[in-house]
């Protein structure tokens, strides 16, 4: 009984870094939009740091969610 407690503790614990993974994904974008906004002709040139600055971002989320599956499920 109080394993299965310490699971779900452990796994709600590391999903929380899904929140961080969030926010910087919202940062991201919102950057992206704040200097297309601003210089226009930027936006091919940084068009391609900003899907790996996404990418980067979003396997930090999942990273968490394996490991909150793997504490969970172990």
């Amino acid at each position: 009984m109080e394993a299965e407690a310490a699971k779900m503790i452990g796994a709600g614990l590391a999903a929380i870094g899904m929140i961080g993974a969030g926010i910087g994904v919202g940062n991201v974008w919102a950057s992206f939009i704040n200097t297309v906004g601003r210089n226009p002709a930027a936006k091919g040139e940084i068009g391609a740091n900003i899907w790996i600055g996404f990418a980067v971002t979003e396997a930090i989320a999942l990273f968490a969610l394996v490991v909150a599956l793997m504490v969970l499920f172990s």
